[in-house]
């Protein structure tokens, strides 16, 4: 397991936020998302053998944001 940081510059609210967080339950690998609209930031604990930095990033762009290795 291994935790990374993306910033997410286009959180605009905490609901976005809870959208982020929602990936959780549809990535195979992630043991747990916390996303931060006032940080702006997702911290991502995930399993590098199931799942990589890019399947991530196109996850987050599929809900709408952008989202880039801190």
């Amino acid at each position: 397991m291994i935790k990374k940081t993306f910033k997410i510059p286009d959180m605009t609210c905490s609901n976005c936020a809870m959208k982020l967080e929602s990936l959780e339950d549809t990535l195979d690998g992630v043991k747990e998302i916390n996303a931060s609209y006032h940080k702006q930031n997702m911290v991502i604990e995930f399993d590098d053998s199931k799942l990589t930095e890019e399947q991530i990033i196109a996850a987050v762009k599929k809900k709408g944001y952008l989202a880039i290795p801190a």
